[in-house]
């Protein structure tokens, strides 16, 4: 009796251990694979953080698998099939987690490391942490792993697997080809880019503390201290003291940030026509391509054949907005007889408008109508009796 009640715990703490990391691999593999060309520019950036760049081509299909990694293990953690094989798969990739977090967050590097997306944004600390969590939950899985019972036959849990493995993949590569299934980014069907980009009266700005390094001049001493301090001591008053170098900077408590803070939309000659484009009252259609050299041309001949019909018959303006040089921009318009007008803005906001290159975002009054992947792009006739037909 008493070796009954001494395992009951045991089992217990097994099935809350297995249930909670089992689901959250899945929500995170899941949350990521919707958005794997998002989570391929996280990677990338830890690429050049570890100096391995030659990586970068392989980027996107790194996250796909690593997605379906997740997601494959934690399915499989649930079901109890090939436990030994699992738990050890688990360990391994929180270390490996584990790893990346800590060294964002001590050499403060990639900012936010993309667990979870965009969909719950997490600082570098607040990341390591869950990881340190998972991995004491995983370790109690890892030396209990001969007890992982499951919950189907050998053969069951083989093929249910192997539809875990397509379906995991497939989602990821689907979500690749036609858009995230949920929208996370600040620039989402409905949102109202210039309201984005506000910060509202009243709101708390960053806090920052300066450091200041001080020397006297006659005795050579020298002095650290924060800028409280340094008005406090009134050792400013004193003409002994003088500041060494520029002050250093450090963020102490993260006010208000607005969700769109990095957009301007210039001419070639570097006039800003941002306000201009965005509280357009009419319908403009902006054909996103950060990079012109990874710019899908089929799909920009179909666009340009759309534009023509739609400014000559309802007078819809087409803009093209990239982050390529205005040279190359320009001999790609003439390339490919271009009637869009062309407009620059940085790199990073154009991979947030639409994960796709080129992508399509249809805009009235700076709000986002409706948006697509290249490879979903509506017909001439559909766009004109959903938008135009009663403009």
């Amino acid at each position: 009796m008493k070796k009954k009640s001494n395992n009951k715990p045991t089992a217990w703490g097994i099935w809350v251990a297995r249930i909670l990391v089992g689901l959250l691999f899945i929500f995170s593999g899941l949350i990521k694979a919707n958005d794997p060309l998002g989570f391929s520019y996280k990677l990338e950036e830890y690429f050049e953080v570890f100096h391995i760049t030659f990586l970068n081509d392989f980027a996107l299909s790194i996250a796909i698998l690593l997605c379906a990694l997740e997601m494959i293990l934690g399915f499989a953690l649930l079901i109890g099939v090939r436990a030994i094989s699992v738990a050890w798969g688990l360990l391994l990739l929180i270390v490996f987690f584990a790893f990346l977090t800590f060294y964002s967050a001590y050499f403060k590097v990639v900012q936010t490391c993309g667990c979870f997306g965009d969909a719950i944004p997490l600082t570098p600390w607040q990341s390591f942490s869950k990881d340190l969590v998972l991995l004491l939950l995983i370790l109690v899985l890892f030396f209990n792993r001969k007890n992982i019972k499951p919950l189907y036959t050998a053969k069951t849990g083989d093929r249910l697997l192997l539809v875990a493995v397509i379906a995991s993949l497939g989602f990821g590569v689907y979500t690749y080809n036609f858009s995230p299934v949920i929208d996370f980014l600040p620039y989402k069907v409905g949102a109202n880019i210039p309201d984005e980009m506000k910060t509202p009266p009243g709101a708390q700005p960053d806090e920052f503390e300066l450091t200041y390094h001080l020397k006297n001049k006659k005795t050579g001493a020298t002095k650290v201290m924060t800028n409280t301090e340094y008005l406090k001591s009134n050792i400013w008053k004193d003409n002994n003291w003088e500041v060494v170098g520029n002050p250093e900077s450090r963020l102490v408590k993260q006010g208000f940030t607005p969700k769109i803070r990095d957009l301007s939309i210039q001419d070639a000659q570097k006039n800003d026509y941002t306000k201009e484009l965005l509280s357009n009252p009419y319908y403009i259609m902006v054909i996103v391509a950060y990079d012109l050299n990874k710019t899908d041309e089929d799909a920009i001949n179909r666009l340009n054949a759309t534009a023509i019909n739609l400014q000559q018959n309802f007078n819809i303006r087409t803009i093209l907005l990239t982050s390529s040089p205005a040279r190359d921009a320009e001999a790609f318009s003439k390339q490919h007889h271009l009637i869009s007008d062309i407009f620059y803005a940085d790199g990073v906001p154009l991979k947030t408008m639409v994960r796709a290159s080129p992508g399509i975002l249809l805009i009235k009054n700076g709000t986002v109508i409706n948006k697509w992947h290249y490879h979903s792009i509506p017909k001439y006739d559909e766009l004109v009796k959903q938008y135009f037909q009663h403009q």
